[in-house]
Formats: C-alpha cells, structure tokens, sequence
C-alpha cells in the first residue's frame, strides 16, 4: 500500500488542509499520511521560522490517525525542491502519492524537473467542487506521464494562511478557520502581528 506525503510551509496550517488529508486518507486508502514541513520555499517566502511552522503543523496534525509530522526537509541543506523529496519518499517507502491542491497543480510545470517528480511518486490533485477541471487536465496532458496524476474531490474549505494571518494582524478571530491547538499555539508565541 502506498505512502501519502503532504507537503507545505504551513505557515500556518489551517482546516482546508485537514480537510485534503481526511479525504486523501479515505480517497486512497491510506494507513500513513506523511506531512512534511518545507524547510526553505524556493519560490515562497514564510512569516515564520521553520522550526515554528513544525510546531503548528504537529499541533494541527495531533491525534488523527495514521497522520505523522516530518521535519525531512527542515534537517536537509538548501532549499526544498519536491522533487528532492520524491527521490526520498520513493527510496524510503518504494509507492508514495504525493498530495496537492489543485492550484498547486496548475503551477506544476514550473516546478523544477517535474517529470522526474512523477518518476517517484505519482499525484493526488485535490479538487474542489465547481473548480475548473480544463486547466489541470491541460496540464496534465502536457506531462511525460500523466498517468501518474489523479484527481479527488474534497468539501470546499474557504479558507487559505494568509488569511488567517492576515486575521490575527487585525485582531480578528481565527476560531473554525485552524484547529484551537495552533490557535493556541499562535496566540501563545504572538505570531503574525
């Protein structure tokens, strides 16, 4: 049975993401979800440190089944690229399904050699309802093995991290948007103010 590995700054993680690793863990039947933490974004910039955004996402992940939190990415030198992890995962685990959002995808091409990415692992690409399919599936064609890429539907979650952290810069409340332990979590260390 393959691995699942979700992948992100989590910075910080919110209820959309519980929300893709639920319906993968059911989607594909998964018995371990692999969460790992980028360590440095290559084309991302993060509000906080790695080491903090490793802390909320073991906050966010606590207590689901088959769920664990990786620091991979935060231990190796140099950027995060994929597909460096997907060299790891495919080594470590053999079958792996890498997990994304559907705008993630739609930037896939851009991301560095991904063809060789689905050489390792093949693609959960998380839809949501009324999401225009025409762009991912261009994408998809486009892809020396698109095969390897399969798309599953989750709830819609209207929420993304900077607008929870643009939220907490305002004061606003964060409740429902993170799971009260990284709101905690974020209160406690005065993130994002």
């Amino acid at each position: 049975m393959p691995v699942g590995v979700f992948g992100g700054t989590f910075d910080p993680p919110h209820a959309g993401h519980l929300a893709l690793v639920d319906a993968a863990v059911e989607r594909f039947r998964l018995d371990r979800l692999v969460v790992v933490v980028t360590g440095l974004p290559p084309h991302k910039e993060t509000r906080t440190d790695p080491e903090t955004r490793l802390r909320l996402a073991e906050a966010a992940f606590a207590g689901r089944d088959n769920v664990e939190v990786s620091r991979h990415e935060l231990d190796r030198p140099g950027p995060s690229y994929t597909v460096e992890t997907a060299r790891w995962a495919a080594r470590t685990w053999g079958e792996a399904i890498f997990f994304v959002g559907a705008d993630e995808f739609a930037d896939f091409p851009a991301w560095k050699d991904p063809d060789e990415i689905l050489d390792h692992v093949r693609l959960g690409v998380a839809t949501r309802p009324g999401y225009a399919r025409e762009r991912l599936d261009t994408v998809a064609a486009e892809l020396r093995r698109p095969e390897r890429v399969e798309f599953f539907e989750i709830p819609p979650v209207p929420v993304s991290s900077s607008e929870v952290r643009r939220r907490v810069s305002a004061g606003e409340p964060i409740e429902g948007l993170v799971p009260a332990p990284v709101a905690r979590l974020i209160a406690e260390r005065d993130l994002y103010r």
